[in-house]
């Protein structure tokens, strides 16, 4: 049987409003594009080599009904007021031979910013870890970041994150975040 090692990779997030939870959930998935698949929740490790597309690109590979291999974030609430957020971090190791790490992050009560910074920072922190580079897990994320980019194994790190705010009506939102990985 031969690897299914993702090839390309896109960052995508999408916020969904309903009477039913599936229903919110269904709306958040259309919001990112990826509705038309049969998604497969994956962990969360980053290939070698894997390109990282804009996401009108990797949406535009997706063909209905195909299995697609996610990492998927996801939160929902009908709680009136209540701030609900999904991210998704990434980590990319300078050495291209080596893979990296991507990780899923909800919450409440916390904005895009807060939340995206969350993933960036369990992603690096996971890879770090891997890399052999000696941090205090109490620094700051600045203080992290500033860390593992001086170290030269880390190169880059970014996030994509979704929050939202339910309405007052009782209806169900949801927001999603996902790396889509792609074998093409």
């Amino acid at each position: 049987m031969e690897n299914f090692v993702p090839k390309k990779m896109f960052l995508t997030k999408g916020v969904g409003k309903d009477r039913d939870p599936l229903s919110s959930f269904e709306r958040a998935l259309k919001d990112a594009g990826i509705e038309k698949c049969n998604l497969v929740n994956v962990s969360s490790i980053l290939p070698p080599g894997c390109e990282i597309l804009p996401r009108d690109k990797g949406t535009g590979l997706l063909k209905p009904g195909q299995i697609t291999f996610v990492v998927m974030s996801r939160n929902s609430s009908n709680e009136s007021n209540r701030l609900i957020a999904s991210s998704i971090g990434v980590a990319i190791p300078a050495d291209k031979s080596m893979y990296g790490y991507l990780s899923e992050y909800h919450c409440f009560g916390e904005t895009d910013e807060e939340a995206g910074e969350m993933a960036e920072d369990l992603a690096a922190c996971m890879l770090a870890s891997t890399l052999g580079i000696d941090f205090d897990v109490n620094q700051s994320w600045d203080e992290k970041e500033q860390l593992f980019k001086l170290s030269g194994k880390i190169v880059k790190t970014r996030n994509v994150a979704q929050s939202a705010i339910v309405d007052k009506d009782g209806m169900w939102m949801t927001v999603i975040a996902a790396a889509v990985l792609l074998l093409e």
